[in-house]
């Protein structure tokens, strides 16, 4: 959705990706219908690279701008003019000089596009990806003309990245910041792994689209379109073969992630949060509770910069959105009405006030620690420290009759069993399942209806009773299987799910977008999240599993603010692939899990034991 995202954002400035005008300073453009006037550079580094960046002025502007600049590795504006996208009307109100820059290595930059977010030590002079934020910025404030000698630097995913990295080595013109949908770790939980289990589909796709080629094409899947990639990646075999027979080492990313499938320095040098100080730059952090692609990085990033905020500059906004939805005008999650444009709001309401607070003065310094869109009551929530205050853990257990309820198990009660097998793994969503790109499927299938799964053999489901009152939930939401294996390696995959009455209203006029079917009954996943066994005890050195032998499974299922309202179910769901979505585990312990022979995929009997649980941060 990355490309999506951006190439959205151009097409409304009818400018195409990847400008191939001259890299040297070209004259503004002078026709009136155009909203700015064009200018492009090549802005030196520290290390003497250069980096291709686009200056957006507003026209007829009057005065001394802030400059809000993005760093991307997926193509800057080109000279037609245009209109503006939707997602900067409320910035471009308050004006603003908007800055672009490919990345090094990308489209017209110079250097190499290495993907390392490893940083060099604060008082090194060799450059990275912090350094040449700070030297953009730098050359900004002294070149481009009408600037105020403030900046702000925002985007989302791999520009929220870039945003976020710069507070790592702010410069002082660096005014105010927001981070959207950023990472600082893809070994645990963004864009290429879950814990540490493969996302092959995706990585696919998305690595194919930055390292392989520079015009973001899509992987071509020997040709198929449309394609079934559940099928196609289960005839691929082992995560290795998407190199041997088809990258062949163009994609940099995933043969080093092949030879690096545990968590070692390779990826804990990539942790660039670790050289973060004292929080001295006014951040807005954002994210969605249904971000399919990096749904731990803002939590992370900005849980690192609160452990050293005095000043109380460090905030952060969720709601009910995908990867960076929004930035548009949806008024649903998936298929489920919100009954409001919470895009919008976020984009008026939220982030336009903050950075014409700290670039212009203008406003009040924002008055929250927390702002939550609450789903299921879709009302903002304001919060004075995150995780909200007054939650009370409680445990909601897993019975053997299929029953989930707030009553611990009675002695003895009985385990669950089902058989998992890698040829014929569970999928993630509805079969065909297309590529990544294009598809608006991928956009919002965590928040798909998950009725697809739950009457195979190899899902366990538990249903409570209809809620005699609502339930809200508000902070960290996490899991814990008694369970155990025949094997010596394996997965669970949890899913906590809204189960939706069966006489859900429709929305009014009665409908549902582009849903065609009813919402009765509709099976709303609201956090899903998936261990491997092999890492249950360390990260760094795993370990096989003791056959049959059952231990606790703990499964973090991310931050959320949630209402199950009055007379819905609360469901779990367990299962042991998410294919895919996750590369399949053969569930015979191998050294190299991207490495295994095809004699190493087994069946394995798997079962989910007394005490099993879901802990939620229950409001009252």
């Amino acid at each position: 959705m990355r490309r999506l995202l951006v190439s959205v954002a151009l097409a409304a400035l009818a400018i195409p990706l990847g400008s191939t005008s001259a890299p040297a300073r070209t004259p503004a453009s002078t026709q009136a219908e155009a909203p700015f006037t064009f200018e492009e550079v090549m802005i030196p580094m520290r290390d003497g690279t250069k980096l291709q960046t686009v200056i957006l002025r507003p026209r007829g502007a009057t005065g001394k701008l802030p400059i809000l600049l993005q760093r991307t590795p997926y193509g800057v504006p080109g000279g037609a003019p245009g209109g503006i996208p939707a997602s900067w009307k409320y910035l471009a109100a308050d004006g603003y000089i908007f800055v672009f820059q490919n990345m090094r290595g990308q489209f017209k930059s110079e250097g190499d596009f290495a993907m390392s977010m490893a940083l060099n030590p604060k008082n090194s002079k060799a450059a990275d990806e912090a350094t040449d934020g700070w030297d953009t910025v730098d050359w900004l404030v002294k070149h481009v003309e009408g600037n105020n000698g403030k900046v702000g630097m925002w985007g989302v995913s791999y520009p929220g990245y870039a945003a976020a990295v710069a507070l790592a080595k702010p410069h002082p013109a660096l005014k105010a910041v927001s981070p959207q949908a950023a990472w600082n770790d893809w070994w645990m939980n963004d864009d290429l792994h879950r814990y540490g289990a493969a996302r092959l589909s995706y990585l696919t796709d998305w690595l194919f689209s930055l390292q392989n080629n520079d015009q973001g094409n899509d992987f071509p899947y020997d040709g198929s379109d449309p394609v079934d990639t559940y099928d196609w990646f289960l005839k691929l075999g082992p995560v290795e073969n998407l190199d041997k027979l088809y990258f062949k080492g163009s994609v940099p990313q995933l043969t080093a992630m092949i030879e690096h499938p545990d968590y070692d320095e390779f990826w804990k040098k990539q942790r660039w949060t670790q050289h973060l100080g004292v929080t001295t730059v006014p951040t807005l952090h954002v994210a969605g509770f249904w971000d399919q692609e990096d749904p731990l990085g803002t939590w992370s990033i900005y849980e690192k910069m609160e452990e050293k905020d005095p000043k109380g500059l460090n905030v952060i906004v969720a709601g009910p959105w995908a990867h960076g939805t929004w930035h548009t005008t949806g008024d649903k999650v998936g298929y489920v009405p919100i009954g409001k444009d919470a895009g919008t709001e976020f984009m008026r309401d939220i982030e336009a006030p903050f950075f014409a607070h700290w670039l212009h003065g203008k406003g009040e310094k924002p008055a929250f620690e927390a702002r939550m869109l609450q789903s299921g009551s879709w009302e903002w929530k304001t919060y004075a420290k995150w995780p909200a205050p007054g939650a009370t853990a409680t445990s909601l257990y897993l019975h053997a009759n299929g029953s989930l309820s707030f009553d611990a198990p009675a002695a003895g009660e009985a385990c669950r069993d089902y058989v998992s097998d890698p040829a014929n793994p569970v999928p993630f969503r509805e079969r065909p399942i297309s590529r990544t790109y294009p598809s608006q499927e991928w956009r919002w299938w965590e928040a798909a209806d998950q009725r697809f799964v739950d009457h195979r053999p190899d899902v366990l489901s538990y249903v409570s009773a209809p809620l005699e009152a609502d339930l809200t939930v508000t902070g960290a939401l996490s899991a814990t299987l008694m369970a155990s294996t025949s094997g010596t390696d394996s997965d669970f995959v949890v899913k906590l799910i809204d189960v939706l009455p069966d006489d859900f209203a429709r929305p009014p006029g009665g409908a549902i977008g582009e849903y065609p079917k009813t919402l009765n009954g509709y099976q709303w996943p609201i956090a899903m999240e998936a261990r491997r066994g092999r890492y249950l005890k360390s990260y760094e050195k795993p370990e096989p599993l003791v056959p049959d032998q059952v231990v606790a499974w703990n499964v973090p299922l991310r931050d959320h603010d949630h209402v199950f309202k009055k007379g819905h179910r609360i469901m779990v769901q367990v299962q042991s692939s998410w294919f895919p979505m996750l590369d399949r585990n053969p569930q015979k312990f191998v050294p190299n899990i991207y490495k295994a022979k095809p004699e190493d995929f087994v069946k394995a009997t798997q079962r989910v034991c007394s005490g099993s649980r879901v802990t939620l941060p229950v409001i009252r």
